[in-house]
């Protein structure tokens, strides 16, 4: 279930709840009470490295183009 990100415009809290996408749009009392919520952006972080990927093989023979020359008469 996904974990959605909001902010109580009265006491300025910051809380998460999890819910049904179906849901996500629904109003979202904060914890002290409060009805007057705004769902915020939230981005993801994916962990690990990258490294640059290495460039495709060219066939033997292929004379370029688009499509290395099988198709491009």
């Amino acid at each position: 279930m996904p974990r959605y990100e909001y902010r109580c415009r009265t006491c300025g809290d910051t809380f998460e709840l999890s819910r049904p996408m179906a849901e996500s749009a629904a109003p979202a009392a904060c914890p002290a009470g409060h009805d007057d919520t705004v769902k915020l952006l939230s981005t993801v972080a994916v962990g690990g490295s990258a490294s640059a990927p290495s460039p495709a093989p060219r066939a033997a023979g292929g004379g370029g183009g688009c499509c290395g020359g099988g198709c491009c008469g």
